[in-house]
């Protein structure tokens, strides 16, 4: 008996394996859509204030898609990438085929999915054994953002930024009171560091003032005093070639943290037309002519090099 119910074990780990393998396979174009999504990275984008305990309750599996330490041993739909998990997965395999009721697995809960905390390889055989909904002890993490369970990295980074817009424009009203641009981020948190920009902007100004400045004479003063100056450089200067994906509005925030860091370090006067090029230099993609004359140089540096064999 017990040598029948090991090769059946055996053989649906294998057959778990091999689907692990097709599904790599056919995702070879975007890989990422096959990745289990790591709870640390989701709680980094997401960053929840709180916890509560939920107690025991019954998760369609269908809902849980991460894991908080074992996202890098099993796929998108819980099949196993590593030979190293056969002992641990047979055994909970084996449990699965006699009845044995196993404890309840731990997982996390937030913006409406799960991720695991512990009894991934309970998930799993589950999964593979045709189960719909499993026992778990829940604890829920706050999220404003409601995540689909076709959630990816990308999409989530998605999700988040404009979750963010949304409440960065109903807070500041930008979009209507400077109708004439769009603030578009590519990471997330920048919308908050733009309010914290203006709100200093306020106070800076507000400082030779007998009454305080309303708001929306402040969000003007913002755009048309920092803001814009800084991103018509970067157009004069064609900056934004240099980095490719990302936004005027990107390079706003990366330079008015460079510029007073330059500023700290080297020379209070320094000037935001200085640090923009000096921040292009440092960390943007080198420009078409740039790569050109650099590949040139590479090739005839190993034509000079190579040994010259005798006449």
């Amino acid at each position: 008996m017990n040598n029948a119910l090991d090769q059946v074990a055996a053989d649906d780990f294998n057959r778990a394996r091999m689907q692990e393998i097709i599904a790599r396979i056919l995702s070879l174009m975007k890989p990422s859509n096959q990745e289990l999504l790591s709870l640390n990275e989701v709680k980094e984008v997401l960053k929840p204030k709180s916890e509560t305990y939920r107690g025991l309750q019954t998760v369609s599996i269908g809902k849980i898609v991460g894991s908080e330490g074992r996202y890098q041993d099993f796929n998108r739909g819980f099949l196993p990438k590593r030979e190293h998990l056969r002992g641990r997965w047979t055994n909970v395999d084996k449990a699965y085929i006699k009845d044995i009721i196993l404890p309840p697995i731990r997982l996390y809960e937030i913006g409406g999915v799960y991720f695991v905390r512990d009894g991934n390889h309970r998930v799993s055989v589950a999964k593979a054994q045709g189960v719909y909904a499993i026992d778990a002890e829940v604890t829920s993490l706050t999220s404003e953002v409601q995540l689909p369970t076709t959630m990816t990295r990308e999409n989530l980074r998605r999700a988040v930024i404009e979750y963010e817009r949304k409440r960065f424009l109903e807070e500041t009203r930008f979009d209507q009171l400077i109708p004439e641009e769009s603030l578009l981020f590519t990471e997330p948190g920048r919308y908050d560091e733009v309010t914290q920009h203006i709100h200093g902007h306020k106070y800076f100004i507000n400082q030779d003032k007998t009454e305080e400045i309303a708001w929306e004479r402040a969000v003007r003063s913002w755009y048309e005093n920092v803001y814009r100056p800084i991103v018509q450089v970067l157009q004069r200067e064609r900056l934004l070639s240099r980095f490719p994906g990302r936004t005027h509005s990107d390079l706003y925030i990366w330079i008015v943290k460079h510029w007073h860091f330059l500023k700290a370090g080297c020379n209070p006067e320094y000037g935001v037309e200085q640090a923009a090029v000096d921040y292009s230099k440092r960390f943007g993609r080198p420009g078409l002519w740039q790569r050109v004359a650099g590949s040139i140089r590479a090739t005839l540096g190993r034509f000079t090099a190579e040994p010259r064999g005798k006449d």
